[in-house]
C-alpha cells in the first residue's frame, strides 16, 4: 500500500466535506459491517472511512431524518432523567414548637 497516495486521498475527500460532523451510511464489509447503518462522525473520520470504502456520505434526506431522530431520543432521555430526580423537602423535627410560636 502506498501511504502517500492513501493519505492524499483522505485529505482530498476531507476537503470536499463542508460540515464539521458528517452523517455517513455504512457499506457491507467482510468483517461483519452492515449496509446502510447511519452514523454521525467528525469529517476526518468520515474521510478515512470513505477512502477505505467502508462508508459513503448519506443523502440530505437521510441525514436530516437521522438528526431529527437523534434529537427526539435526546429529549426523551432528558425527560426520563428529570423524572428520576427526587425532590426532598426537609421539615424540622420541632415543627410543633415552631407552630406554637407563630400562633402566640
Amino acid at each position: 500500500m502506498n501511504l502517500r497516495a492513501y493519505y492524499h486521498k483522505i485529505r482530498e475527500i476531507e476537503l470536499t466535506l463542508l460540515e464539521p460532523f458528517i452523517v455517513i451510511a455504512s457499506h457491507e464489509t467482510a468483517d461483519g459491517g452492515k449496509e446502510g447503518v447511519l452514523t454521525e462522525v467528525p469529517k476526518q473520520l468520515a474521510a478515512k472511512m470513505i477512502a477505505e470504502g467502508r462508508a459513503r456520505v448519506a443523502n440530505e434526506e437521510a441525514a436530516k431524518d437521522f438528526r431529527e431522530r437523534k434529537a427526539e431520543a435526546k429529549r426523551y432521555a432528558d425527560q426520563d432523567a428529570d423524572a428520576t430526580k427526587t425532590q426532598v423537602t426537609l421539615v424540622p423535627a420541632d415543627l410543633k414548637k415552631m407552630n406554637k410560636g407563630a400562633k402566640d
